[in-house]
């Protein structure tokens, strides 16, 4: 896959077509993400509360559509369905399906034949999902959601560097980015040490 990840911009909400909040309101980009907090949260707490099991979280395409659909439904008509558009970042809408079978195939392979640990594996699927961008928006979030779910799945604890990931005032967002960009040419070492880590907010 060629695409590089384009994270130092954020994509932005900057068309509100199916947005599925009161509609005789006109909302800010903050008043909708707090909305969408709102709503991951609640996926959060379906999934890091314990630990998801296979049969919750199975890493096949319908359930990564379902965990972005959970993640932003009462918020967007377009959660959980790939997008048929092009963006600034990801692979072009025509290979979004064809990525995405590609990654859920990759998960199997690597956990049956034991090619990276734990870590490395939720490194890996979470800079897949992010190249991809399969859907308008929220693909950060869902991206990082995949490998703290994976993270959990497998004993270990969720990362909480990444709540709020975008905010100028998270201290890690910086280093995130370059971890991400190192992951574009091979190196997830940077992304795995962040991976590991349980950082103090």
């Amino acid at each position: 896959m060629k695409d590089k990840t384009k994270i130092a911009d954020a994509t932005h909400v900057d068309d509100v077509s199916g947005l599925k909040l009161d509609a005789s309101k006109q909302y800010t980009v903050d008043e909708i993400a707090l909305h969408e907090a709102k709503n991951i949260t609640k996926a959060t707490l379906k999934y890091l509360s314990l630990v998801p099991d296979k049969k919750l979280a199975p890493f096949s395409l319908e359930w990564f559509l379902l965990l972005h659909q959970e993640m932003f439904a009462e918020v967007w008509e377009w959660a959980g369905k790939l997008r048929h558009v092009e963006l600034s970042i990801g692979v072009k809408a025509y290979l979004v399906s064809t990525e995405m079978k590609k990654l859920v195939d990759d998960v199997v392979y690597w956990e049956t034949h034991q090619s990276f640990d734990v870590i490395e594996i939720a490194a890996r699927v979470h800079h897949r999902a992010v190249q991809i961008h399969p859907f308008l928006n929220g693909n950060g979030r869902w991206s990082r959601m995949l490998a703290n779910i994976y993270l959990k799945q497998h004993g270990l604890q969720p990362t909480t560097w990444n709540e709020n990931l975008l905010s100028k005032e998270n201290l890690h967002r910086e280093e995130y980015i370059k971890a991400l960009k190192k992951a574009d040419d091979g190196d997830y070492r940077d992304l795995m040490q962040m991976q590991s880590k349980i950082y103090k907010a």
